[in-house]
């Protein structure tokens, strides 16, 4: 499992900026991420032309819209979209605190994946605050259903998804990805992994006024032959379901401090993944919190302390 630096809240060395397109949006965004205290946690300011900004913590109680991507905020003018490949990317390598500045509806989906979000953290660096970090700790199953999907927290000593898909289509069909999660794992094995979609829903998204920054530069495309249609074909084997773990990794990273278990999930998305984490959370006797005893160099699971859930409740907005 991953500790980050020392079992301590970390925030970035220096502050950055990325700028893109918003997948769904079409238009040009610029996302400014700026180190902050410990305690701060994940918060988005979503800043408007005429200078309001508003405050979006990154927790399992602002996530509005689930459709199609991850949406955190309940109204247009006072939202962001698609926040998940940037939260797996903070949360596989440890950052617990940070301001990100952005100053439109949407993240930059960039090339669909996290792999510039993790190298422009790594390029920034990671400081450590000092501060021991809190978890939250699995303490027995929790599960949700939803027609054909399903997912569930179980205990585990250490961090760990796994994930399958099974889609109607020959190009992608049924496929899962299982490991323990650790800023290497998710580096080599999660990062790269693009979005996807199919050509035959195009059009349908385009009139709901969706996918408009979609192109072959940040999407993997099954073709009306069900063939990828990208020239350069895929970047893993089963880049599918390597895209939905990375997804799940960023959808469960909304619990507002790391979890120490175990994520399953089959047929699984964006809405099957906060249904879950919003069932764990509601159940008290699902988990604990608990904090690192101050080991600085051990690679397994270090022993932890329990704190009391009353004085630490991270997922609340």
């Amino acid at each position: 499992m991953a500790l980050g630096l020392l079992g301590f809240e970390t925030t970035f060395a220096n502050p950055f900026s990325i700028q893109g397109i918003g997948v769904h949006s079409g238009v040009a965004v610029t996302a400014t991420f700026n180190p902050a205290d410990a305690g701060t946690g994940i918060l988005f300011q979503r800043i408007s032309p005429n200078g309001d900004v508003t405050d979006l913590k990154a927790v399992s109680a602002s996530v509005g819209s689930t459709d199609l991507c991850t949406v955190l905020g309940f109204s247009p003018a006072r939202s962001i979209a698609t926040v998940e490949h940037v939260m797996a990317a903070l949360y596989a390598l440890g950052i617990d605190n940070a301001v990100i500045e952005v100053d439109g509806a949407e993240m930059p989906v960039m090339d669909g994946s996290s792999r510039e979000f993790v190298e422009a953290i790594e390029q920034a660096g990671i400081r450590s605050l000092g501060v021991k970090r809190r978890y939250i700790r699995v303490c027995k199953t929790v599960r949700i259903e939803q027609g054909t999907s399903w997912a569930e927290f179980s205990p585990y000593d250490g961090t760990r998804f796994e994930v399958e898909i099974d889609f109607d289509s020959p190009a992608i069909g049924r496929q899962s990805w299982k490991g323990d999660l650790t800023p290497t794992s998710f580096r080599n094995e999660l990062s790269r992994a693009r979005t996807f979609g199919f050509m035959r829903d195009v059009e349908r998204l385009w009139a709901a006024g969706l996918a408009l920054g979609s192109s072959l530069e940040n999407s993997v495309v099954i073709g009306d032959d069900n063939r990828v249609i990208n020239m350069e074909g895929l970047r893993y084997p089963d880049e599918f379901v390597r895209h939905k773990t990375l997804d799940a990794v960023g959808d469960l990273a909304l619990a507002g401090a790391p979890f120490l278990g175990l994520y399953r999930s089959y047929r699984g998305g964006h809405k099957v993944n906060a249904l879950a984490l919003k069932a764990l959370l509601s159940d008290r006797s699902a988990y604990e919190i608990v904090e690192t005893n101050g080991s600085r160099s051990r690679v397994a699971l270090p022993e932890m302390t329990t704190v009391s859930a009353q004085e630490y409740a991270p997922w609340t907005a």
